[in-house]
């Protein structure tokens, strides 16, 4: 199925009952015994993580539909390929959007060659990217749109931290006083390319990442004010 304007794909831990109006599809994708990857009828999000990760996006991009992959249930571990399968559903379902708000430490070529195709297809993948620590796939991937959070950016601007490679967004959750991270900030920028696909709908996401370069509030890293012995 061709990319849609307006689905959004979240590779997550599933949502919670009270959001399932809002998705136009929803599956699990699970890790068989045999360690092959299977699918399966999804199930309620028990730790909650995707479910906010949905908040975020509507609250920015209301009018969006959403497609689920439950990649993770009851705890935050995940498998490349998993994920990779989880983005390979989501591009069935139409998606414009992918919100991988998640990281794996080691590159695995399952989970690359899933970008690639998604990336091929004209969908942008939004990928949280941790502000330290080593980096994580699939935001370290080329194409793949890398988010940490920046506390400088209110909920609907953002900066662009290193030009071409990584973008910072508020990490508040729906309810802007609860803060998260970089998974956050992935949503939140997720949610804005929604808005950004829906003024301008013959965009592509290359136009959408020129949009974010061009329109950001803030440029290079967010400078935290050194603390001085007495």
């Amino acid at each position: 199925m061709p990319p849609s304007r307006s689905t959004i794909g979240i590779v997550d831990s599933g949502v919670a009952p009270a959001l399932r109006r809002q998705l136009a599809a929803e599956t699990r994708v699970l890790l068989r015994e045999d360690g092959s990857v299977g699918r399966s009828a999804a199930m309620d999000d028990a730790i909650g993580h995707g479910s906010e990760i949905a908040r975020i996006i509507l609250g920015l991009a209301p009018a969006a539909a959403l497609v689920s992959a439950q990649a993770f249930t009851d705890s935050r571990t995940v498998d490349a390929g998993v994920v990779a399968e989880g983005i390979a559903w989501c591009l069935e379902q139409g998606a414009r959007i992918i919100n991988l708000s998640l990281g794996l430490r080691s590159d695995k070529a399952a989970l690359f060659r899933a970008c690639e195709r998604a990336r091929a297809s004209g969908a942008l993948l939004v990928a949280a990217f941790p502000a330290r620590g080593a980096a994580v796939y699939p935001a370290a991937y080329p194409g793949v749109l890398a988010v940490s959070g920046d506390a400088r950016c209110a909920a609907g601007n953002w900066s662009v931290i290193a030009a071409g490679r990584l973008i910072g967004a508020a990490t508040s959750a729906a309810d802007g006083a609860t803060q998260g991270g970089a998974s956050y900030a992935a949503a939140r920028l997720s949610g804005l390319a929604a808005r950004f696909f829906s003024a301008w709908p013959h965009a592509d996401a290359q136009d959408c990442l020129a949009w974010l370069e061009s329109d950001a509030a803030f440029r290079g890293r967010e400078r935290r004010p050194q603390m001085r012995a007495a």
